[in-house]
């Protein structure tokens, strides 16, 4: 079973910004799907960004903000965030598929089998 594990988020004034990590040991090899997610409280989670050997996609509110980036000898994804809101106040959580399988729609989240367990976001005004 691959964990994944987020760190990086906290609590930051809009227009801020934060960079968010996800680690997870031998499941961000080169040919790895990974995808960036976030569930802010009564809302259902929502695509991010994802990246698929350097096809990457945004959602539309994310766009020139956010930056999806991963390196592979590090098993390490990053999320920057630039200029924050606080419509992106929520949990951030990352995921990944296993190495070879592309990536499908960034917003859908059946097609992770690994995820993990969220980071907090939290933008005041």
């Amino acid at each position: 079973q691959v964990q994944l594990v987020e760190s990086g988020g906290g609590s930051v004034q809009a227009g801020g910004s934060l960079k968010l990590s996800c680690v997870a040991p031998g499941a961000f090899e080169f040919g790895s799907c990974v995808g960036w997610f976030r569930q802010a409280p009564s809302n259902e989670r929502e695509g991010v960004a994802s990246n698929y050997v350097a096809t990457i996609n945004y959602a539309d509110s994310v766009k020139g903000r956010f930056t999806i980036s991963q390196d592979n000898a590090k098993n390490v994804v990053y999320l920057q965030m630039d200029n924050l809101n606080p419509e992106d106040t929520a949990i951030y959580y990352c995921a990944a598929k296993p190495q070879w399988v592309p990536c499908g729609s960034f917003r859908s989240v059946s097609q992770y089998p690994y995820w993990g367990r969220g980071t907090q976001v939290t933008v005041s005004a």
